[in-house]
């Protein structure tokens, strides 16, 4: 098959419905060639069930990313699939969450906010460690993130968290690079999937692009930014590492 991902095998963190990015960017790469393999957290019948709508069925391993346990046994998993000895190409982390008390910044606690960092930011480090034995040089790790160079409307801890995500990108990009694995981010507008349902005040956030996106951004269509993921994961981009590549319609970029 051909594509820029022709005969790569990526593993998609992620997918809980067909809105999100994670889901479009493993479609994607499935349509440019690529052999995916999706993780699971909690609902792993729902992610199996939405694994089918896929170009091509993939098979799901279940991943809870602040479990040691499963951590450490998931190159062992993904060799079930790719096989002994075959190199894992590339992975996408779409992985965050924050309780609901780390949206109110001035009255979160330290559980809430160590949550969420330890789920949105330091499982980056985690996932790629874990499937360090897999990987080879020219491999790619992509990650994605909402922009944290600024304070957004009600994403309080979250948007710190997200900082602390950027800020591992590049220390993960400083110590793989070596290897020969690159790590990039990929800083998305909003979409209005089923983490978003989670985010308290999202509208009022997500209002921001109707106004301020100079290209325009569809909040209902995450395949730019699934795009995006997929270009990061190629070989057009073989000295780019530590980068955040905005996929948010320009927003970033306004002034007041």
């Amino acid at each position: 098959m051909s594509g820029i991902l022709a005969g790569k095998r990526i593993l998609v963190t992620g997918v809980l419905t067909e809105q999100s990015i994670a889901f479009q960017a493993a479609k994607v790469a499935q349509n440019e060639g690529a052999e995916v393999i999706l993780t699971g957290f909690g609902r792993l019948s729902l992610v199996e069930r939405i694994a089918k709508r896929l170009p091509k069925p993939a098979p799901v391993i279940e991943l809870d990313v602040t479990n040691q346990e499963h951590l450490d046994g998931l190159a062992a998993k993904v060799r079930e699939h790719i096989g002994d000895d075959v190199p894992l190409d590339g992975i996408v982390h779409s992985i965050a969450f924050g309780p609901q008390g780390a949206f109110n910044f001035l009255e979160a606690t330290w559980e809430d906010v160590s949550t969420a960092v330890q789920v949105s930011a330091y499982s980056y480090k985690s996932l790629a460690m874990a499937l360090l034995p897999l990987m080879r040089e020219g491999a790619s790790v992509v990650g994605l993130t909402f922009d944290a160079q600024i304070a957004w409307p009600k994403y309080d801890w979250m948007g710190v968290a997200k900082a602390a995500l950027e800020s591992t990108n590049r220390y993960l990009a400083r110590d793989l690079g070596p290897k020969g694995i690159r790590c990039n981010l990929v800083s998305a507008g909003p979409i209005k999937s089923m983490a978003a349902k989670s985010i308290p005040g999202f509208e009022e956030l997500a209002d921001v692009w109707n106004h301020r996106a100079p290209i325009g951004w569809d909040l209902a269509d995450p395949e730019p930014a699934g795009r995006g993921v997929v270009g990061m994961l190629s070989d057009f981009f073989p000295r780019t590492t530590g980068e955040i590549v905005h996929v948010d319609g320009g927003v970033h970029m306004m002034g007041a």
